[in-house]
């Protein structure tokens, strides 16, 4: 079984949805039987390389809010973050564009360490508050999962697989992706955004269990729960 997933390092419901995933494969028995491929996917591509802006100050400003607003719309993902072992800390978040981490874990799968990279990746972001835009930091979290300093650098320091990450992007708006996360299953069954565990054992139990499915996407899971669209994330 493969699971294909579009998301990005900036979106909060991405790192909750991974977490739903993995839950659903290892309670099903399914683990080490699924083979999961994380897809590149950008909220917001204009965002500068980094910034010091908190996040707060970025969602006032992008949803014409307060601060003490932006906060507050803050508690309810970091209180569904929690329920997944997740520990969120927005405090220390700052707006990034992610398309050199993004290069980055394309990069790791060259040497069979792309979910390793995307999972430090995630973590340093929203409980670290790393700033994945920055070559420096990006470069000592590769060395943490074991890839050379040296080699992570000079990757980093042009153009590699930014065809490969782009071409992510077009395939995602070529089948209709709105929001991340987005998880498509086999190339037939399509789960949008952070659904419950039990929406991933339900889908991964079918998949598993049927034969001779018919081509095309068929929709698991509706509404919009916990996906975030355009830079905005909802519960």
């Amino acid at each position: 079984m493969k699971i294909e997933v579009w998301s990005d390092y900036a979106c909060p419901f991405c790192y909750i949805g991974k977490r739903e995933l993995e839950n659903a494969i290892e309670n099903t028995g399914f683990k080490g039987k699924v083979d999961v491929e994380f897809k590149a996917y950008q909220l917001d591509p204009g965002s500068p390389a980094e910034s010091d802006e908190t996040m707060y100050s970025a969602l006032a400003r992008k949803f014409g809010s307060s601060e003490e607003q932006a906060k507050s719309q803050t508690e309810g993902i970091k209180a569904r973050a929690a329920e997944v072992g997740l520990n969120y800390d927005f405090d220390k978040m700052t707006p990034a564009n992610t398309f050199k981490a993004h290069r980055l874990s394309k990069f790791a799968g060259t040497f069979n360490k792309e979910k390793e990279m995307t999972e430090r990746l995630l973590k340093a972001y929203f409980e670290e508050g790393a700033k994945l835009g920055n070559t420096d930091v990006l470069v000592t979290l590769a060395t943490e999962i074991g890839l050379d300093e040296k080699v992570v650098r000079d990757f980093l320091s042009d153009d590699q697989f930014a065809t490969e990450v782009l071409t992510d992007i077009e395939q995602a708006r070529e089948i209709g992706v709105q929001g991340v996360p987005f998880f498509v299953i086999n190339q037939k069954y399509a789960i949008s955004g952070a659904q419950p565990t039990e929406v991933f054992e339900q889908a991964v139990k079918q998949v598993a269990e049927e034969e001779g499915l018919r081509p095309g996407i068929q929709m698991m899971g509706s509404g919009d729960a916990g996906v975030c669209k355009d830079g905005q994330c909802e519960i």
